[in-house]
């Protein structure tokens, strides 16, 4: 039985752990999507990092992505920088294996 309960605490961290890390890698990720995006809107220095932790903090509006590409598309629409939604999307993609590494990195 001892065996059966380490075998389950064992998950349970490794499923928190998981978790942690699914988090730390998504919130970056949208960082880095809210620094480029800044960036496509001449945003520089304080701007762009105050945009940034905008789109980070559009996440939490809802479960998914949708908020943050939503946000994103509408401000480079405003900016004269209009992307679709799957340009946004594959650009997501690209800046989430960016940012696993950079967190695998220790960054």
């Amino acid at each position: 039985m001892a065996q059966f309960d380490d075998r389950r605490d064992a998950f349970e961290k490794k499923f928190a752990h998981d978790e942690e890390l699914r988090f730390k890698a998504t919130a970056r990720r949208n960082k880095l999507l809210g620094q480029w995006a800044a960036a496509r809107l001449g945003k520089t220095g304080a701007e762009a990092e105050d945009y940034a932790k905008s789109v980070v903090m559009a996440d939490f509006e809802e479960a998914g992505d949708g908020d943050v590409i939503r946000k994103v598309k509408a401000d480079l629409e405003k900016g004269g920088q209009a992307m679709s939604e799957a340009e946004i999307r594959a650009k997501l993609d690209e800046l989430l294996s960016q940012a696993i590494t950079e967190i695998q990195a220790g960054r």
